[in-house]
């Protein structure tokens, strides 16, 4: 089972938000040694997702990665100020409380800093609703700030860093929670 569990909630196979999933999962993996999963929302049929089947086989595993994960990182692009409609649907398949005692660190993407709330205002409480207590700040990225070229995000430095940072803390906050448990 993974330690961290990725969740990409882009529509789009080739999208932003899950290039900086898998960015995400190659520091993680490097700097802190944790394993993790990738999950997308386009894993899992539409009409499931739609028709919100919360008993269909189709999302049996992912309620069970969910529960095992310590963490979860989840990306999203940003329409019209809020997280994608298919990460909604996919989160709604969730029990009440199945982010419970997890660390979350939210990632999303935008056109412009006309969103740069979108994590605050409509990331946060959804996340909080599911029972999450523990939700790190947060990185927001527009696209004048990173690109993708052959699969892999181009971030500025600047960017860069803070999104490191906060994986940093992601990791430090799965550690002392392990810690705290023993």
């Amino acid at each position: 089972m993974p330690d961290v569990l990725l969740i990409s909630g882009s529509p789009v196979a080739a999208s932003k938000s899950a290039s900086l999933l898998e960015y995400s999962r190659t520091w993680l993996r490097e700097n802190s040694g944790l394993d993790t999963a990738l999950v997308s929302v386009r894993d899992f049929p539409a009409e499931d997702l739609i028709q919100a089947k919360f008993d269909s086989p189709a999302f049996d595993e992912f309620k069970r990665q969910v529960s095992t994960a310590y963490g979860l990182v989840i990306a999203t692009p940003v329409y019209k100020a809020a997280y994608s409609g298919s990460l909604k649907a996919l989160l709604d398949i969730l029990p009440q409380y199945g982010f419970r005692g997890k660390t979350i660190l939210p990632i999303a993407t935008g056109g412009s800093l006309g969103h740069l709330l979108a994590i605050d205002y409509a990331v946060k409480p959804v996340l909080s609703t599911l029972g999450a207590s523990d939700i790190l700040q947060g990185v927001y990225l527009v696209d004048s700030q990173f690109r993708v070229e052959d699969g892999k995000p181009v971030i500025a430095d600047e960017i860069r860093a803070r999104l490191d940072e906060s994986l940093a803390q992601l990791a430090a906050n799965l550690e002392a929670r392990a810690a705290a448990s023993h």
